[in-house]
């Protein structure tokens, strides 16, 4: 079932009266509970199109549909979650406090929305911080801090996660470590996830598809499906048919780059 639905999008900005294209002709249909990866270089469009699919900036042009609602529409019913490149904790709140924030704001959602929630200590366990439910965030590393934002998301019961490079600040081996957690976690929840990365392995990794898109103005050149067993483990980047994946998608970057 098709849970995100792109037709035909494109994107323009105004700077100094100068007009920049963003994203040409996209077209992407995303089906539920699948992982999902954007990967391009830098400046193509990618977290544009999160930010258009999200509801938090409209297309010039062509057609977004969220299980049948507008991203503004599916924006209220509380439908997304978000994890930006910084974790965007309050820092007067324990862990657990900050966990418990998108309960605090979607309250109104009711019964529905009580009925999707997880668990928020479980969550915190899941990517290693059950022993800091009552810190406070100065008190935690900047990877950690990130796996309390992770956490937090899926916690919210929103069913699609939209993530923008959230990994970005952190070094390799804790980007390796976090990226490990959030695949457990996902093969836990099922929720459909739309990942912006640079890093090749990392899309692998985590993803059923990889979107690779062309320099500025972005268009999807390619989607390679991931036939990759689940459930991962840091076994399969030892798989040759991951390192298949990652030279296919290393070579079509290469191409559109030159």
């Amino acid at each position: 079932m098709s849970v995100i639905l792109v037709e035909s999008l494109s994107k323009r900005f105004s700077r100094k009266g100068q007009w920049t294209e963003a994203l040409r002709n996209i077209n992407l249909e995303l089906d539920s509970g699948t992982f999902v990866s954007l990967i391009g270089p830098s400046g193509c469009g990618k977290s544009t199109l999160l930010r258009i699919i999200g509801g938090l900036e409209t297309a010039d042009a062509g057609k977004v549909s969220i299980g049948g609602m507008t991203p503004l529409e599916a924006q209220a019913s509380k439908v997304f979650g978000f994890v930006p490149q910084a974790p965007a904790l309050f820092p007067w709140r324990t862990i657990i406090e900050n966990m418990q924030l998108p309960q605090e704001v979607n309250r109104k959602g009711g019964a529905a929305y009580e009925s999707n929630r997880e668990d928020e200590t479980e969550l915190l366990r899941a990517v290693g911080l059950g022993d800091f439910t009552n810190a406070y965030p100065k008190e935690l590393s900047g990877g950690m801090q990130q796996r309390v934002g992770i956490a937090r998301a899926f916690a919210s019961g929103a069913p699609i996660l939209l993530m923008d490079e959230p990994f970005s600040a952190l070094d390799e081996i804790t980007r390796e470590k976090i990226s490990h957690q959030l695949m457990s976690i996902w093969e836990k929840h099922q929720k459909t996830v739309v990942f912006v990365t640079h890093n090749i392995r990392e899309a692998v990794f985590l993803s059923d598809k990889v979107v690779v898109m062309s320099s500025r103005p972005g268009r999807i050149t390619e989607i390679v499906d991931i036939n990759l067993p689940h459930p991962r483990t840091k076994m399969e980047e030892n798989d040759p048919i991951f390192h298949d994946y990652v030279h296919q998608i290393r070579a079509l970057l290469q191409e559109r780059w030159d």
